[in-house]
């Protein structure tokens, strides 16, 4: 019996040394260094792209924009307490809440929304009921949430920015695991965690460091073993910083930079292809974004308008529309 437990032992530290070797290896794999710069956003978006505007809201805060199967777009606006959707060219109110912020749609159709009271309520088109998903962590209330995102196996990562700043790091980002009612602590000590997605390979968690105007990128709870560790993926300036977060299916990161009225594009490997600055005449709180039948759109949140813009790649399909 002892030596079996022996052998079992060795086999799995075998195994653990392998995919740690091939981890390695690819994290580290040495690439041709480019003889000219390396992209142009002008790979992102055609040459000859312009900015449309789709919609204008009655006030508000919008944000959290999403799609459901039939197109429809659906947000949030945190300051009325508002779940909206868009019919007839018009943004409608369809629910309210103490807070609403971030929004992802689950695949049997429900809408998950993060809350400043510290809860995740889900609330189902069909029937116009809402319940609560999640409000404490080990039996303790969560302070305010902000965005969730889900995995490819209905996992959620959602964050917790509340009461954080650049001066006082102390945000959390959770996961909560497919079918379970309890949350893990994922990353913490983060200066205000607002926006979260999730790499095109699935191995990587996206997070806006929103006090310190950058993206973290951290290895994802399911990930195999690698030497990967939490690092910076993306600095920036001017603007407050990075808010919503989106990928293409090609691993591009779009950022929506808050209070700047762009959004930063970088590659896989964190190199920018450059900026997508809103039109002259729009405001500069870009909230969030995502994809849409070959546009990125894209919510603005001080005149509350929802802009859209061609682009050349196409992105992840969300985990509710899979």
């Amino acid at each position: 019996m002892r030596k079996r437990s022996l052998v079992i032992a060795v086999l799995f530290a075998l195994f653990f040394v392998t995919a740690t070797i091939a981890g390695a290896k690819a994290l580290y794999e040495t690439k041709s260094v480019p003889k000219g710069e390396r992209h142009n956003i002008k790979e992102i978006i055609p040459a000859k792209a312009k900015w449309e505007k789709v919609v204008t809201g009655n006030g508000g805060f919008m944000e959290g924009i999403n799609f459901d199967r039939k197109g429809n777009i659906w947000m949030v606006s945190p300051m009325t307490g508002e779940l909206l959707t868009v019919k007839n060219g018009k943004v409608v109110s369809v629910a309210n809440y103490k807070g609403p912020v971030g929004a992802k749609f689950h695949k049997d159709g429900r809408l998950f929304m993060t809350d400043l009271s510290g809860v995740i309520q889900a609330y189902d088109p069909a029937t116009g009921k809402s319940s609560i998903i999640v409000d404490s962590y080990k039996g303790k209330p969560l302070n305010g949430l902000n965005d969730l995102v889900f995995d490819k196996d209905g996992g959620l990562y959602f964050t917790e920015p509340m009461g954080s700043s650049a001066t006082h790091p102390v945000g959390r980002v959770f996961y909560l695991p497919p079918n379970s009612k309890e949350p893990v602590l994922f990353a913490e000590n983060i200066a205000y965690p607002n926006g979260v997605a999730i790499s095109a390979d699935g191995l990587r968690v996206y997070i806006s460091e929103f006090g310190k105007n950058r993206v973290l990128s951290v290895p994802a709870k399911n990930a195999p073993p690698s030497p990967e560790t939490p690092f910076v993926f993306g600095q920036y300036e001017g603007g407050i910083g990075p808010d919503g977060l989106a990928v293409d299916t090609e691993g591009n990161l779009y950022i929506a930079h808050f209070q700047a009225g762009e959004i930063i594009v970088q590659d896989a490997s964190g190199f920018k292809y450059g900026i997508i600055r809103l039109p002259e005449g729009a405001g500069t709180f870009t909230t969030n974004l995502a994809f849409h039948d070959g546009y990125l759109y894209i919510t603005e949140s001080s005149k509350n308008e929802v802009w859209r813009i061609p682009v050349n790649k196409k992105g992840l399909t969300p985990y509710g529309l899979q």
